[in-house]
């Protein structure tokens, strides 16, 4: 039977809350690794912005850095260019959204960077592998392993924090169950309704995110009788 009424609405605003979150988890993961990248660099100029960066980030209620963006982002636009430019709810969320994610994932992937053994890079440039092929075909891989744990909790909250971009006007899942429940008086059921569909959002990554581990593990199982440094050189 086709939806329609209240219950396709709250089917597009589930659709509107995927993108939001998974638009967020690309765009924070790219700058969750620059963020890494920086604070882990040897110049003290791009190591200590981003460093204090990421400290306010990580320091500010997720609601107001939210509302900064959304409120912030044209007025600081204006001084620099001149010209009024309008930011949409969606786009702000995104980029608030994503730098959330970022400043707490950055942290992620830098603690499993480090949880490489320096012998590997060591080994790699004794065999004459370049800095950059060791770093992507060497470190990587078994970097991703280590942080799936903490990406996967970090992505778990991002999905929760899309419910904060209802207050900039984006029509997400939990705004449109407050709009339905205040026109049907049924507060119950659609919060619960939203609340269902919460959980096949996380069900369904969940089982993505085990299906991407058990890969990282059977290739970690498989290179114990080899070095993964004679790997990455015979590849």
């Amino acid at each position: 039977m086709m939806l329609s009424g209240y219950s396709l609405s709250l089917l597009e605003a589930s659709w509107m809350t995927v993108q939001l979150a998974f638009t967020s988890l690309v765009v924070g993961l790219v700058l969750a690794m620059l963020f890494a990248g920086g604070e882990m660099s040897r110049f003290r100029l791009v190591a200590w912005p981003t460093t204090a960066l990421v400290t306010v980030l990580r320091g500010l209620p997720e609601l107001l850095i939210v509302l900064f963006i959304f409120f912030g982002s044209g007025q600081i636009l204006f001084y620099i260019t001149g010209d009024y430019v309008e930011i949409s709810p969606f786009l702000s969320g995104v980029i608030a959204l994503s730098l959330i994610f970022a400043s707490y994932a950055a942290q992620t992937i830098r603690g499993a960077i480090r949880a490489v053994p320096k012998g590997q890079r060591e080994a790699a440039s004794a065999l004459g592998i370049s800095k950059s092929r060791t770093f992507f075909a060497i470190i990587v891989p078994q970097a991703v392993r280590h942080a799936l744990p903490g990406l996967t909790n970090q992505w778990l909250v991002l999905l929760k924090d899309t419910a904060l971009v209802s207050l900039i006007g984006v029509t997400d899942l939990l705004k449109q169950a407050q709009l339905t429940s205040a026109a049907t008086h049924e507060s119950f059921t659609w919060y619960a309704t939203a609340a269902g569909v919460y959980l096949v959002i996380t069900l369904i990554t969940q089982k993505i995110i085990k299906i991407i581990d058990a890969k990282y593990s059977a290739q970690d199982g498989a290179s114990k009788s080899k070095s993964p440094v004679v790997e990455g050189a015979m590849a």
